[in-house]
């Protein structure tokens, strides 16, 4: 007699698994919801494999919603030393959307993923909408980003021996319990090398330089409490590049979805003019 099935196992079973060429690697793409509904493009952040946004994608659910594994993470290839860079992720994320053909797919991205997705819609001519949410503002002559890389060498370190909820809990109070289960069962998938490389580059890479850039249908959506984005953060931003809107969500931190999903939702449908999902 089998046990019940895992989280991660029961994610997969409801999604389409594809494995797909793009800008030098073998990369992982989950593919949530009906074919025949808008594209969406989520990408994760510093240690999320593609199942993590199952929750998102189930909110979103009047889109089809694809994730991809960042490279190094889950079922991407690892890229050697030194190719975890901006440009290296923005590149892949060119590719992959080319690889699946996609035509003005709304772009999302949550921290890591938020820098990425600004990296692209800076360096893309493709007339796409992008949200991007929490995304690090740290960088060179800024304050650090609030978890250290000592933090994450810890968590990975005990993903390796065999976390559990209670010990990921220790890092993520406000999170529910399928959230936490789901983190300990991928977290280990996550490539030590890839991960400090681009915690290295939250330091390096100045967001902002990309933020006084970007042009076009792009919205920006934080939590109220976050210590990522915060408010001098948001005069800042609003001052640097006026046209963009900021909307910040209540009773939520960094991890804007995992915190308030109802509040992400409502504040991602006002963006995009299409009925929320999310009661």
């Amino acid at each position: 007699m089998t046990g019940a099935p895992t989280v991660r196992e029961e994610i997969l079973s409801e999604s389409l698994v594809r494995m797909i060429d793009a800008n030098g690697l073998r990369h992982r793409v989950l593919t949530f919801g009906d074919a025949q509904a808008p594209d969406l493009v989520f990408v994760p952040g510093i240690t999320s494999p593609a199942e993590t946004a199952h929750f998102l994608a189930t909110a979103l659910g009047d889109y089809t919603v694809h994730v991809p594994d960042l490279r190094g993470r889950a079922g991407t290839e690892r890229a050697e030393a030194g190719r975890y860079t901006l440009a290296d992720y923005r590149d892949d994320l060119a590719g992959i959307i080319d690889a699946l053909e996609l035509t003005r797919p709304t772009v999302v991205g949550h921290s890591l993923g938020a820098r990425i997705a600004a990296a692209w819609a800076v360096a893309s001519d493709a007339d796409s909408r992008v949200v991007l949410v929490d995304p690090p503002l740290s960088g060179p002559g800024r304050d650090r980003y609030p978890m250290s890389a000592e933090s994450f060498a810890r968590q990975l370190a005990q993903a390796r021996e065999g976390t559990t909820p209670e010990a990921i809990r220790e890092f993520f109070p406000a999170w529910p319990e399928r959230e936490l289960r789901l983190r300990a069962e991928v977290l280990a998938e996550c490539d030590e090398t890839a991960v400090l490389e681009t915690h290295r580059g939250f330091e390096e890479e100045d967001f902002f330089e990309l933020w006084d850039r970007l042009t076009g249908d792009v919205a920006l959506i934080h939590g109220a409490n976050s210590p990522v984005v915060r408010p001098e953060h948001v005069t800042e931003l609003r001052e640097r590049n006026p046209h963009i809107p900021l909307r910040a969500v209540p009773d939520a931190g960094h991890m804007v979805p995992w915190d308030n999903l109802p509040g992400f939702v409502a504040a991602f449908h006002e963006f995009t003019h299409t009925p929320s999902t999310v009661i």
